[in-house]
């Protein structure tokens, strides 16, 4: 299942549709361009030739329209707003603890020879937890998450989160590792598996607000009493409509995607 969910993210990503297309229609182009000898002295289009012309175009279509920011705008910020609040820190005082996803590391060759912890663009997943965890002292941090990706080498993720945190100043004692799941289903199903942690408390779950819906409904499912702790928002209340770059929106077209495939897999798969 989980080979077949890393296949699947090429469905997610914008470009490859154009790279798709472009070779279509070009393959079309050129058997178009083969058409018998008869058809062209009658001054017959190529129904080939047209068809290649046509996806050509597409091609670019979908190139320039995945530039407008603010179609994958709006529907990031659905999912965001599903859960749009945090709740107060003083509600914390009878929580067990902060439960991190991975997610907010570079990978682990990036790591290798740095003596500098690397982070990425969800790096508020680490970091929102800090202050809380100050000012709480009896929270105690789980971070869940081993490798997400195919042929991985290196550091576990949850290796490069002890890292990051002990640099943070962080006692050992108050963090909790969970170095195996792949996926937000493992994270939850692993994790409580953890033999000093009791499900039944409430915990906070911590993750991009975009990833929230499917982070609940996955821990929820699996017994835990998690109260969501959104963070990484990726939009505000709206997107001016001229906001246009071929690089973000790509790159947003491609996150909600993912993650809308995701939620729907795991619907189907009866993991939510």
């Amino acid at each position: 299942m989980f080979v077949i969910s890393k296949l699947l993210l090429f469905v997610t990503q914008p470009l490859a549709w154009v790279v798709l297309l472009l070779m279509a229609g070009l393959l079309l182009l050129r058997s178009g361009l083969r058409a018998p000898l008869q058809a062209q002295r009658e001054n017959q289009s190529s129904p080939k030739g047209l068809w290649g012309f046509s996806l050509v175009i597409l091609a670019l279509l979908v190139l320039v329209l995945q530039g407008w920011e603010t179609l994958p705008d709006a529907l990031i910020r659905k999912l965001e707003n599903t859960y749009a609040t945090q709740p107060a820190s003083t509600d914390l005082k009878n929580f067990a603890g902060i439960i991190v996803l991975g997610g907010a590391l570079d990978s682990a060759s990036v790591w290798e020879g740095r003596s500098q912890p690397a982070l990425n663009s969800a790096a508020e997943r680490m970091v929102a937890p800090l202050p809380l965890m100050q000012q709480h002292p009896h929270l105690r941090l789980l971070f869940t998450g081993g490798e997400g990706q195919l042929l991985a080498q290196g550091l576990t993720e949850a290796q490069r989160a002890e890292i990051f945190y002990r640099a943070m100043g962080l006692a050992p004692t108050r963090l909790i590792l969970e170095d195996r799941s792949r996926n937000t289903f493992e994270n939850a199903v692993l994790s409580a598996a953890i033999a000093e942690v009791n499900i039944k408390k409430p915990w906070l779950l911590v993750t991009s607000a975009w990833h929230m819906p499917r982070a609940m409904a996955t821990f929820e499912k699996a017994g835990w009493n998690v109260t969501p702790y959104p963070v990484d928002f990726r939009t505000g209340r709206s997107t001016p409509w001229t906001d246009y770059s071929l690089s973000d929106g790509a790159a947003k077209w491609q996150l909600v995607l993912h993650e809308l495939l995701g939620l729907w897999v795991y619907q189907l798969t009866g993991r939510v």
